[in-house]
């Protein structure tokens, strides 16, 4: 633009939906389809909650019922005091106004700048609110920010007060298909019930309750029986529960004022700095922070007076300070853990001995491990220069580009599928891992495997995750493996080894599969690449009787020129998490271990035999999914 183009006329004002809608990663992170918890239309469950959650805290409503029908409509019902009548418009769509200014009325809530419900109203093709004040009750209904009916009167009403927020995530906004996953909906509100002592949140008749806070939070999450009772620790404004499993990396949880910090922040790194300091005191001993810290699975909640977030979605704390003028995060939590866990090592004396035990266990792996690691070191830093393993790209997630969260490793079985998708990556942000055939099972075996087996050790040095996962070097680690049994076998294989050593990259939602077509139905004037057998039934609907018809077996088979579609925009991932509800020792001794009775039994159970037909023939594909 010249310097004449610039003029008054070229500063434009947007109102507060204009806003929102051109700008919703602002207000709401990334717009996905609902398969990850951090997906936009969670944070819009969010923001319709917290403010329930609000009113719970502050003494009013000792339930909240939240109900989703089958078209995606959510709805929020308390039974606090019920936004005022007069105000209701303001509330719902008057940008920066809200009752938690005065700090006296809600002095740690989450929410303080007057923004959230303002965003799930103008991010919504539907939004309804209604509210119920002592026998009256008044309803706005807009669509996308805009009015679409007001009652201009308060009229009388039977219910009890509260507030009703219903609201339906516009489509054209969102992932044309999005959809509300029940597994994370019930995850969070598990986490709001661990907060909130007392609360019953009731979710499509299923209830939520917690009655011992933290502590049911790691019962329920712990992936194996833990070494010692869980260290349950609570004081004003802080609570906190630890204990150590057998297991690799750290597993921490951590929350600010009801919010779940996925990110951590100031809170996350001040509890592990305090942990470290005080059992250094206890023991007499300058352990290495990773022997204290090394299989501990931690939990911890603080209350802070006007909280700075790292951004609108408030998945990071960066305050520092517990309030204005008071002691700072790190201060507060070192005295508390200082004063409130020694007390508890000394009154539990088998808690005492095993913690000690395990940090000792953790030290004498690692000086095991120090003279493995130096040789393998020195064995990767020489194959970095002439690396034909690694394909690396430009853009890394430790560094500061814009598009660092873009930057994805595929790991790939074999060198022809590493040749198609090298051809077909974007070299700014796509790197690629060959794997030379299926890996070694690592089901218990020690980290010594990863220093000893070249191609493991090559991998954890690409991923830059030898010392911790803080330094990934890239936001998405995909298993990139054929559509069938080697392939499947491959990625479990690759699963273990994470769960084994690297069990953070699963736990932050780093690890997915690559989904890929399983045919390519085409005729002379339209190409369609199908997923499932019910989209394969469908294309070869709209091509006709002139439909070609190629079943890809693997990744290989599929040109550089069609493998872009894949891996570009609209690239299908399916998330690895981990349910724990079952134990990841107990799944992993079942499906990795040594062939047993109850394996046998299951695999017999649930055989399926499919002969190779025709495509016109072919029965429904199995599934290519990862759990």
């Amino acid at each position: 633009m010249a310097d004449s183009d610039y003029t008054e006329d070229s500063i434009k004002s947007l109102d507060w939906v204009e806003h929102i809608r051109l700008r919703p990663g602002m207000y709401i992170g990334k717009l996905g389809d609902g398969s990850s918890p951090d997906d936009g239309i969670y944070i819009l469950v969010k923001e319709a909650l917290d403010n329930s959650i609000d009113e719970f805290v502050m003494g009013h409503g000792k339930q909240i019922d939240v109900s989703l029908d089958d078209n995606g409509h959510f709805v929020v019902r308390d039974f606090g005091r019920g936004i005022p009548l007069g105000k209701l418009m303001d509330c719902a769509a008057k940008i920066n106004t809200g009752a938690k200014y005065d700090s006296k009325a809600f002095k740690k809530s989450v929410g303080l700048n007057g923004v959230g419900i303002k965003a799930v109203n103008a991010l919504s093709d539907i939004f309804e609110i209604q509210a119920f004040r002592e026998g009256e009750t008044k309803a706005i209904t807009f669509s996308r920010g805009k009015v679409k009916s007001e009652m201009k009167k308060p009229e009388r009403s039977a219910e009890p007060n509260g507030t009703r927020i219903g609201f339906h995530p516009d489509p054209t906004v969102f992932a044309a298909k999005f959809r509300f996953d029940h597994d994370i909906l019930e995850r969070m509100f598990r986490y709001y019930s661990y907060l909130n002592t007392g609360l019953t949140i009731a979710f499509n008749g299923r209830k939520f309750r917690s009655k011992d806070g933290l502590q049911d939070l790691l019962k329920e999450n712990l992936p194996q029986d833990p070494l010692y009772p869980i260290i349950h620790l609570t004081g004003p404004d802080i609570e906190v529960a630890f204990t150590h499993a057998d297991q690799a990396g750290e597993d921490i949880y951590s929350f600010v004022n009801g919010q779940n910090t996925t990110q951590g922040g100031t809170h996350l790194a001040a509890f592990r700095e305090a942990v470290v300091k005080v059992l250094r005191e206890h023991y007499k001993k300058d352990f290495d922070p990773s022997d204290i810290r090394g299989g501990i699975v931690a939990a911890v909640a603080l209350k802070v007076v006007e909280p700075v977030f790292e951004s609108q979605t408030k998945t990071k704390l960066g305050s520092t300070v517990m309030e204005p003028g008071g002691p700072t995060v790190r201060a507060f939590m070192s005295a508390f853990l200082e004063k409130q866990l020694q007390l508890h090592l000394a009154r539990n004396k088998d808690t005492d001995k095993a913690l000690l035990e395990k940090i000792q266990e953790n030290e004498s792996e690692r000086k095991e491990l120090a003279g493995v690691a130096k040789i393998a070191r020195e064995r990767a830093r020489k194959a970095k220069v002439h690396n034909k393993k690694l394909r690396d790209c430009r853009v890394h997630l430790d560094s500061n580009a814009k598009n660092r969260e873009e930057s994805t490793l595929f790991i790939t079985e074999g060198n022809s599928a590493s040749g198609s998708i090298t051809s077909a990556r974007s070299v700014e942000t796509q790197a690629v891992f060959s794997l030379r055939g299926k890996p070694l099972n690592t089901f218990g075996l020690t980290k010594k495997v990863v220093y000893e087996n070249e191609e493991f050790n090559l991998l954890q040095h690409a991923l830059n995750i030898e010392d911790s996962v803080d330094d990934l070097r890239y936001q998405k680690v995909v298993l990139a493996t054929d559509a069938d049994v080697d392939g499947m076998h491959i990625r479990l294989l690759m699963i273990t080894f994470f769960l084994q050593f690297f069990p953070d990259i699963i736990r932050r939602g780093h690890l997915f599969v690559l989904q890929t077509p399983l045919f390519r139905v085409r005729n002379k004037k339209e190409t369609f690449y199908c997923y499932t057998e019910e989209e394969r039934l469908k294309a070869i609907a709209k091509c006709g009787k002139t439909a070609e018809i190629t079943r890809f077996k693997g990744l290989g088979e599929i040109n550089a020129s069609e493998f872009k579609h894949f891996i570009g925009p609209d690239m299908r991932l399916d998330p690895v998490g981990v349910d724990h509800a079952h134990s990841t020792r107990d799944l992993l001794t079942f499906y990795m271990g040594k062939n047993t009775p109850e394996r046998q039994d299951f695999i017999i159970r649930n055989l399926r035999i499919e002969q190779d037909m025709a495509p016109d023939d072919a029965p429904a594909a199995p599934s290519d999914h990862a759990a």
